[in-house]
């Protein structure tokens, strides 16, 4: 039996990662001929996730750790570049560490002693310029891992030819028009379109065409979703004589989600607690992700909507960096809060609420006391509310979220809208606008109430695709059916 050995370099944060890693899990327990070597760049600016944690989220698994390898190469510092905004420094940052990784490669993976033939690179959307790296040194093919909807692609790739093939920029469509995307059943609003598409200053436009140019030049893209989920997608994706094969393989969740750290595991553990405590499906859970955070006058907008509403609530709350770097992100202490929400509202709300600031999301989501989740509809947050049947309030704040929220909300019909064209700046973490209370409340409302019969019908639709979400994965079914379309391609 030959063995095959596959590079994975990831996006080195925790909504990127993740999804690789479980990629990483099940392609090496699917074939016994493949090893996967899982490279993380430890990047300067961002709160990096350390190798040591990754290891130990194998532990107990049965994964076998000389099949699924951990590498971080060193950091090349000689270039690195001042962020700008994290998309366009991260394309800065791979290009910088092109030489650190070609190295670690030839040496630890191919120079390995019993190594296997190394047949491809897979990696994250936003280090695709590694394709020239693995054609060029090592004449093999890349993969993209598309941690988003494959949705997202086709309208990447319909900017891209507006641009290549009419001439015309989307910013030319600015409050004008929807446009009609291949793989949407309906007008995609502008206002929906992710800002980086729009932003020419700090060439955030420039690397989300590149984005679209480098998928293309990939030899296929394995895609975080299932058919069922975006048939319109993978059909039109499927049909673009010009794009590469396209692999829905998800969803990718890690369900067993361990925690890293003493005081998460302390934290967890109160939280379960607190859940254990209160009525089936009567809590609603607030959580915006990893870099979600608001202004201090949202976040009393947000108290006061909760605190009107009467719901039970489960709130993560997390507070920017003081240093202007909104993807860092810090925990609120209990001085802090009390603060910045209004007065008297940890009091009044102490026997039906409680604040945290880190979060367990998947042991939250799989607990039977929460009916509704509001979220930011990043695209692991809105499949693992798919996948544990939780209806969802949505409110996007930045990236693709907001095309993600337009999916959910109007195309497929299981979420409520929040504010589905909301972006937050990253500048100095001002919002564009604040949401009012009676906004929030009135969404939170509706998630909650069993009673109300456009509820009723939601719920259903969000069992049914749960349902179908774990079939995808089951054998026979779509995801597990591509993902072995894959592996017989690049054995």
């Amino acid at each position: 039996m030959e063995k095959i050995e596959l590079v994975m370099v990831p996006f080195a944060v925790i909504g990127h990662l993740t999804p690789m890693l479980e990629l990483a899990k099940l392609l090496v327990s699917s074939d016994d001929r493949i090893s996967v070597n899982f490279m993380v760049l430890n990047m300067p600016e961002f709160n990096t996730v350390e190798i040591s944690s990754l290891e130990e989220s194998l532990s107990g698994s049965g994964i076998d750790r000389t099949r699924l390898r951990f590498f971080q190469p060193p950091l090349d510092t000689r270039q690195l570049m001042t962020i700008s905004n994290p998309v366009t420094f991260y394309f800065n940052f791979v290009e910088t560490q092109k030489h650190s990784i070609m190295e670690t490669v030839a040496k630890q993976v191919i120079g390995r002693p019993n190594s296997g033939r190394l047949v491809g690179f897979i990696v994250d959307m936003l280090s695709l310029s590694l394709i020239d790296v693995a054609r060029e040194t090592f004449n093999v093919p890349t993969y993209a891992f598309y941690i988003c909807c494959a949705s997202v692609i086709g309208l990447k790739y319909h900017i891209l030819s507006l641009k290549e093939e009419q001439g015309k920029d989307i910013t030319d469509f600015i409050g004008t028009t929807d446009l009609m995307v291949p793989g949407y059943p309906l007008p995609v609003p502008t206002n929906v379109i992710p800002a980086v598409a729009f932003d020419k200053d700090h060439g955030g436009s420039d690397a989300f065409l590149a984005i679209a140019k480098n998928l293309r030049r990939t030899k296929g893209i394995l895609v975080n979703t299932f058919e069922e989920y975006e048939p319109h997608a993978i059909e039109a994706l499927s049909n673009d004589d010009g794009a590469p094969p396209v692999y829905p393989v998800g969803p990718m969740l890690n369900l067993k989600n361990k925690t890293n750290t003493q005081q998460q595991r302390n934290q967890n553990e109160k939280i379960m607690l607190w859940l254990n405590d209160q009525p089936p499906s009567s809590v609603v859970f607030l959580c915006f992700g990893s870099a979600g955070t608001f202004c201090d006058a949202q976040l009393k907008e947000i108290a006061v909507a909760l605190e009107s509403s009467g719901q039970r609530f489960l709130w993560s709350v997390r507070l920017s960096s003081p240093d202007g770097k909104p993807w860092l992100v810090e925990e609120y202490d209990h001085d802090s809060l009390e603060k910045v929400l209004p007065e008297g509202f940890l009091q009044r709300t102490a026997d039906i609420g409680k604040i945290i600031g880190w979060a367990p999301q998947v042991e939250v989501l799989a607990h039977e006391s929460v009916g509704g989740f509001v979220t930011h509809s990043g695209w692991n947050s809105i499949q693992e509310s798919v996948w544990f049947a939780v209806p969802t309030a949505i409110w996007p704040l930045y990236a693709e979220q907001q095309v993600n929220a337009f999916t959910m909300i109007k195309i497929l019909e299981l979420a409520v809208e929040i504010k589905m064209d909301y972006k937050i700046k990253w500048e100095n973490n001002n919002e564009v606008e604040i949401v009012e209370a009676d906004i929030i409340k009135k969404a939170i409302s509706e998630i909650m109430d069993d009673k109300n019969a456009n509820n009723i019908k939601r719920r259903n639709r969000v069992k049914e695709m749960s349902q179908k979400s774990r079939k995808a994965l089951e054998e026979g079914g779509s995801s597990y059916s591509s993902l072995r379309h894959f592996i017989d391609n690049i054995v």
